[in-house]
């Protein structure tokens, strides 16, 4: 007797070729995401090299509709996939924010492991900056690196309104480091003064500085003519042409850009935040009394200081000591944020101290190069072991060519205690939170014997 099936045999069949289709169907997806996610890749990377032979710079405020679909489209269309499945509703579509920022972090991290890098390097003056910026510097022919190109903006509005206000200037700051992040030069041109003409200048704030502007295919000819204070020094150059530079910045597989004027570290969260690029922020700090002790032999403007020193005598109301917690309390909130790792901070912001890479030059400048994204190349290694250890320091107060470990003390012999004690008091929390000690007589600030640097971790 041959048995029928029934309506619920049927019924159950059917339900169990469904569901074979549904899960083939997803298996399907996920095998062609990866095969896209692949070819994407490839095609990505040659059409950048054909994007930087032929294409003009980008426009910093032109919009990319496509940004978000580029960052999360892979993602979002698995989740939306996996939720269709039964049982699934409520264990994919409805992730938690964390686990969601996980996802998209590894996924940005995939897509960009080999893009272009861009490193901000946010200091004060007389931190060590020039040292540490030409940590990068050094990198070899795949980084493009700046020095100080935002002193042409503080220089064209310190008399202007802009001066006062201090939301406008960080703005045309942040405007100015991502135009030249992408390697468009029009946004910081405008402040060179005098202007350059059909895009050639002679102006250019520290020129020597950065290998990038004086290599030999960015190198015009000589004029004999024309006065170039910061001309190149590895080979002889005539004025900078802008386009040349623009070329050479597209050329680059990595930027860094080094600057003392950024006040205040939230204010760069949309240039964080520009899906064009992939920024990371390196934020540098000195113990105050050294900073103190520096500008004092390097700048005139800090007469009235060394006039203090002389009499013994600082009246703490003084707007040069309002000035100094001012800068001290600016440093540590901005430390205070990039610390607390808000969202678009993620794996974005690192704190490092001048005295720790001072004496532990190549495990610092390896651990800035590994939170960069960039190989440590055998060309910054070897500028680090020829700069550190040398006997014989330059004249020169803007010199990276320095025993970096003696150096590091020198200030201690430099500055009179009567300074010391006030510096300790108005930077006080500054202090405490970067692990500088405070000392309480002249004994024990010349003792080298005793360390003024506790043994810190910044995460």
């Amino acid at each position: 007797m041959t048995n029928t099936p029934t309506s619920i045999d049927i019924q159950v069949q059917t339900w169990n070729s469904r569901m074979k289709t549904k899960y083939s169907i997803v298996f399907i997806c996920i095998v062609a995401l990866v095969i896209i996610e692949k070819e994407s890749n490839i095609i990505s990377r040659v059409s950048d090299k054909i994007i930087q032979r032929h294409a003009p710079p980008l426009d910093p405020h032109s919009p990319l509709d496509n940004s978000n679909a580029t960052q999360n489209g892979p993602l979002s269309l698995l989740k939306m996939l996996l939720s269709k499945l039964p049982g699934a509703k409520g264990n994919y579509s409805s992730f938690s924010d964390e686990q969601e920022d996980d996802e998209l972090d590894d996924l940005g991290a995939y897509n960009s492991s080999r893009g272009r890098k861009h490193v901000l390097l946010l200091a004060r003056t007389r931190t060590g900056s020039s040292f540490v910026g030409e940590i990068f510097n050094q990198h070899g022919e795949n980084m493009f690196y700046l020095y100080e190109p935002l002193w042409h903006v503080a220089r064209m509005l310190s008399l202007g309104e802009e001066a006062n206000n201090g939301t406008a200037l960080a703005r045309i700051y942040r405007d100015v480091l991502r135009g030249l992040f992408l390697c468009d030069f029009n946004p910081l041109e405008k402040f060179i003064s005098p202007p350059p003409e059909e895009r050639v200048t002679a102006a250019l704030f520290r020129r020597e500085s950065s290998l990038s502007l004086c290599e030999d295919h960015v190198c015009s000819p000589f004029v004999k003519d024309v006065y170039e204070k910061y001309r190149c020094k590895i080979r002889r150059c005539g004025p900078l042409n802008l386009t040349l530079a623009s070329e050479s910045c597209l050329s680059k597989q990595h930027h860094a850009i080094k600057t003392v004027r950024v006040r205040h570290l939230e204010s760069l969260q949309p240039l964080v935040e520009d899906p064009r690029l992939d920024v990371r922020l390196i934020q540098l700090v000195r113990d105050p009394r050294a900073i103190l002790a520096s500008r004092m032999a390097a700048f005139s403007t800090y007469e009235m200081w060394k006039a203090w020193a002389q009499d013994g005598q600082v009246p703490e109301d003084d707007e040069e000591v309002k000035k100094l917690k001012g800068n001290c309390d600016q440093i540590r909130m901005s430390a205070e944020v990039g610390l607390s790792q808000p969202h678009w901070l993620r794996k974005r912001y690192m704190l490092v101290r001048y005295e720790d890479i001072a004496l532990y030059p190549m495990q610092k400048a390896e651990d800035m190069y590994r939170f960069a994204g960039i190989p440590f190349s055998p060309q910054a290694r070897d500028w680090i072991l020829r700069n550190t250890q040398t006997t014989q320091e330059e004249g020169d107060e803007y010199s990276t060519r320095k025993k970096s470990s003696e150096h590091a003390e020198k200030w201690r012999f430099s500055i009179p205690f009567t300074l010391v004690q006030v510096v300790q008091r108005v930077c006080e929390p500054y202090m405490k939170m970067f692990g500088y000690r405070i000392v309480d007589d002249e004994k024990t600030l010349i003792n080298k014997s005793m360390s003024l640097l506790e043994d810190r971790l910044f995460h």
